[in-house]
């Protein structure tokens, strides 16, 4: 009888702790703290441990949270497509007030932490999670320029390091900003590509063009050369702190070559596979982009 007990509480936990990571998007989150991460040794003089204990913390509390309002905002139209119909809010497992206390939970918690690091820090992640909620999550149904304001929140974390390691905003997080702004177009409209018919049941309008079309694919590529460019702009010397071997830029560059002959590929066949190709291949690029940043810089 014991022993039941104990298992009915073990898989109760279980799914209290699964349905957590859904609502907080774990594998979202653990990206951004990993890119948020790097970006504080780049900007580190002297890198602590309790330092990198606070960004990741702050940044994971503070992603979880724009997760879940997204989550309880969208519980409706999540019920509508097949990707997101068994998330804990439209399925019934959470109530939307439990997700709102984690949200708001999260939202204090990650603010205070990124706080003990610095204000400005705290400043940033929470402008991070009032745009995510109060204006790229309503747009996605409106626009597909909702896509550009999403870029804003999610170009924040490779910022954010720098500006945890040294109370400063200047030209270096400007541009680590910028990488990761224009890297989000190709990403997010490769997806968009690949989920664009579930969207659709929900409403959401992702694509630039709204289809899967060449002016959609045309956009992908100017993005992936912007993108290409800006990550290299250290090289030259013109970035403060900031900076990047020839080698190191060389491979960036080509790391993002293949992203850019995907790109052209699915200029070409238009199909969801080329989509799933590009996607997987960003996914790719930005973490091997910020780990050669981060080698080249002690190297």
């Amino acid at each position: 009888m014991k022993t039941a007990v104990r298992m009915a509480k073990d898989n109760t936990l279980a799914v209290i702790f699964a349905d957590f990571k859904e609502i907080t998007k774990v594998r979202l989150a653990v990206s951004v703290v990993f890119s948020s991460v790097a970006g504080y040794f780049l900007g580190a003089y002297e890198v602590t441990i309790s330092a990198i204990f606070l960004l990741a913390f702050g940044g994971y509390c503070m992603v979880g949270a724009s997760n879940a309002f997204n989550q309880v905002i969208e519980r409706d139209l999540d019920a509508l497509m097949k990707r997101t119909r068994n998330r804990p809010i439209p399925a019934g497992r959470v109530s939307v007030s439990m997700a709102m206390t984690i949200a708001v939970a999260l939202s204090l918690l990650g603010i205070v932490t990124l706080y003990l690091l610095n204000p400005k820090t705290a400043m940033f992640g929470a402008i991070s999670i009032f745009l995510y909620t109060s204006v790229y999550t309503p747009l996605k149904t409106k626009t597909p320029l909702a896509v550009f304001v999403g870029a804003l929140p999610g170009a924040i974390p490779f910022m954010l390091g720098w500006v945890a390691a040294t109370n400063e905003f200047g030209i270096e997080p400007g541009t680590l900003f910028m990488i990761q702004f224009f890297w989000q177009f190709p990403h997010f409209w490769a997806l968009g590509w690949m989920l664009h018919d579930d969207y659709k049941k929900g409403g959401f309008k992702m694509l630039p063009t709204g289809k899967k079309d060449a002016g959609t694919a045309l956009q992908i590529i100017m993005y992936t050369v912007w993108m290409m460019v800006i990550s290299v702009i250290p090289v030259f010397g013109i970035t403060g702190r900031l900076s990047l071997s020839i080698p190191a830029a060389i491979l960036i560059f080509l790391m993002g070559g293949v992203m850019l002959f995907f790109a052209f590929r699915l200029y070409i066949k238009r199909d969801t596979a080329t989509a799933r190709k590009l996607m997987l291949a960003s996914v790719s690029y930005i973490t091997l982009m910020q780990i050669i940043y981060v080698i080249d810089k002690f190297i």
